[in-house]
């Protein structure tokens, strides 16, 4: 896939860095900028600062109409503090003669969405921005505000209850298209593939040693316990595990052909504070197919196809 030109390469600028003259210049070459909004007037205008010019994204101009929930008002509200990107469509002087910018960010969304259809297929890997969390997945900013859909169910091969499991809003991953609707402009994202394997999950494990875990599903024969996001083993049951609990385990034996780690729990272990750090196997290309499982699985082969047709 060609680099992504639409994000400004130095992303936020120090203020000093916006001058009339850059501002003039930008709006000539129809380049994309990028800073922080201010604050949300009562009419729902955004408010930037740009090296002390001041600037203005109207109402109409903070979101592309296709995008979904961009008639609600939490979209704009939501704005204040984070970063945004925008064209400058004009330079004016206010009432007492001072330098003014309009800025359109739906202008940069609509050239971002143009590019991403353009260039992006299922398989392709790109650097995502996580926005907000939900039940049923996640939402990641994939570039200049447009927001594609990562469910949950694609988040990793272990299950988890909730997204905030993995990710928190502002952190950075990659991730890869599942699917284009090209008609409704919707992308659909997927993020297991890229922390790897089954046996590429394994190798970090050997039999004889104890590692920490996470509980993810307690059943009447045992616990799953997960030591990775891509690998889980099981354990024999014990009343007093819940899902989401950390425990240490000791790892029994580790069978590929079975795709099958055996563990003992030794004690539960207070929580983490946050998630692991994701270790990807996987960070950029275009994948075609990407298998799960290990050669020599006795069962059907656990694998994702990516075709080219949209859904």
């Amino acid at each position: 896939m060609p680099e992504n030109k639409l994000y400004p390469p130095e992303g936020l600028r120090p203020p000093s860095s916006f001058t009339l003259q850059s501002l003039r210049e930008a709006m000539e070459q129809n380049t994309v900028l990028e800073d922080r909004v201010l604050r949300c007037d009562a009419g729902h205008n955004l408010l930037l600062s740009l090296g002390g010019i001041q600037a203005r994204i109207p109402r109409e101009e903070v979101l592309s109409p296709w995008i979904s929930g961009a008639q609600r008002d939490i979209a704009v509200l939501s704005r204040v503090g984070k970063p945004a990107c925008f064209l400058v469509t004009a330079l004016r002087a206010d009432e007492k003669g001072a330098p003014t910018a309009l800025l359109s960010r739906r202008a940069v969304q609509e050239r971002a969405m143009d590019f991403f259809l353009e260039h992006l297929r299922p398989g392709s890997v790109v650097t995502a921005v996580v926005t907000h969390l939900e039940s049923f997945g996640a939402f990641l900013d994939i570039g200049c505000g447009i927001v594609a859909m990562l469910p949950i169910e694609h988040i990793s091969v272990s299950r988890i209850s909730h997204p905030k499991e993995r990710f928190r809003p502002g952190q950075k991953i990659l991730a890869a298209v599942r699917s284009i609707d090209r008609e409704k402009r919707r992308i659909t994202m997927t993020h297991k593939e890229l922390l790897g394997t089954w046996m590429e999950n394994a190798s970090w494990f050997h039999p004889g040693e104890t590692v920490r875990g996470e509980v993810r599903s307690v059943k009447e024969y045992g616990s799953f316990i997960e030591l990775a996001p891509n690998l889980s083993g099981l354990a024999d049951a014990r009343e007093d595990l819940r899902p989401g609990d950390g425990v240490s385990v000791y790892i029994k034996s580790i069978r590929p052909e079975r795709m099958k780690i055996k563990l003992q729990v030794i004690e539960k272990l207070p929580p983490l504070a946050e998630p692991e750090p994701l270790r990807y196997q996987i960070t950029d290309g275009v994948l075609d197919r990407w298998v799960y499982s290990p050669a020599g699985y006795e069962k059907s082969a656990v694998e994702t196809v990516f075709t080219a047709e949209d859904p």
